[in-house]
């Protein structure tokens, strides 16, 4: 039996109205066979800010390209009030949007990472990858690991904004991200726990409500039906965009603990965050990957909000961002205490 609009919590109309566009935008500019999305009109729905190197509230933020050929940059926010601190995590951050739509420089990330920047607080690096179906997997998990290589580099111009610039001590950096973000922190962390890095050292996964998937169908996918948006149809057709042609749902990548998952229990992979949204169709997805870790013998920590959509921390006046965001706060400095 489908869930009904009555059951769901109620959100403000300027919440209603930004969801109700966006997922207009999503279902009118995506070809159905998952071979293009207009991009031209797309982005008119998707208002960009630009990096402030003047201090917004104590964070400042500017572009760093990695690579021109293919158009990969991130964008590096600092907090000045910890300037030159040793302690200062770093948080690689990767963005949602099904791997087809959003930016680093999208308005709801920009906010989003300088909040983290502020509150953890943390050097924040917002990774701008390669999108779906013109760039199709692996090139994000590619894209994510090479802005690691990138920052593992004194020579980089921006290493000073790591804090105190002495290399004779690693520097704590978390891999996190949300929705499509969340499944892109995975599967990048499981790349970096096997790599030797000279500056950095991976402490945790932080997975805001990620984005995996089957071909089985779950019991929230079939009830949760006209949630806020998330619906079977727009991420059948995501996964449909970011595969290779010829493979189905239960690709590895996408089905990190089914038939065709990897075997992690003797990789180092880190302590994980997993936040869980009551009213969020991928919520059995998002349980089965907490279950698969703990059966990996992996440490996890799952965090579940009943009444939260899929993509509530984009709206930092609804309660459960700020109790998320203390979370994540908490399970940093745990961490790090490690």
């Amino acid at each position: 039996m489908s869930s009904t609009k009555k059951n769901w919590p109620k959100l403000p109309l300027g919440i209603r109205l930004l969801i109700a566009a966006h997922s207009m935008s999503v279902d009118a500019f995506s070809r159905y066979d998952g071979n293009a999305v207009n991009r031209r009109l797309m982005n008119l729905f998707d208002p960009k800010a630009s990096p402030s190197r003047k201090p917004d509230n104590g964070v400042v933020s500017s572009d760093v390209v990695v690579d021109t050929t293919r158009k990969l940059w991130f964008r590096l926010y600092s907090n000045t009030t910890t300037a030159g601190k040793m302690s200062i995590p770093i948080i690689v951050y990767f963005h949602g949007g099904g791997f087809a739509y959003m930016a680093a420089n999208s308005m709801n990330y920009d906010d989003l990472c300088k909040r983290l920047a502020r509150e953890i607080p943390a050097v924040v690096v917002s990774v701008n990858y390669r999108l779906s179906p013109e760039h199709r997997y692996p090139s994000q998990y590619e894209d994510g690991f090479d802005v690691l290589k990138f920052i593992d580099n004194p020579d980089f111009e921006g290493f000073s904004a790591f804090g105190n610039t002495d290399t004779s001590s690693k520097k704590a950096f978390f891999i996190a991200g949300d929705s499509a973000g969340g499944n892109l922190a995975h599967h990048v962390a499981l790349k970096a726990c096997q790599h030797q890095f000279s500056l950095l050292k991976l402490h945790g996964v932080i997975a805001l409500q990620p984005f995996f998937g089957g071909e089985e169908r779950t019991e929230s996918e079939l009830k949760l039906v006209g949630a806020p948006l998330i619906s079977v149809k727009r991420t059948d057709w995501m996964w449909k965009a970011f595969l290779p042609h010829g493979y189905n749902r239960d690709h590895h990548v996408v089905n990190v603990f089914g038939p065709n998952s990897v075997d992690i229990s003797d990789l180092p992979f880190p302590p994980t965050l997993v936040f869980i949204g009551g009213f969020d169709p991928l919520q059995d997805w998002q349980r089965k990957y907490v279950e698969g870790l703990n059966k990996s013998g992996k440490h996890v920590y799952k965090i579940e909000y009943p009444n939260a959509f899929h993509g509530f921390y984009a709206f930092p006046q609804l309660p459960d961002t700020s109790l998320l965001m203390a979370e994540i706060k908490n399970f940093v400095l745990k961490q790090l205490d490690q």
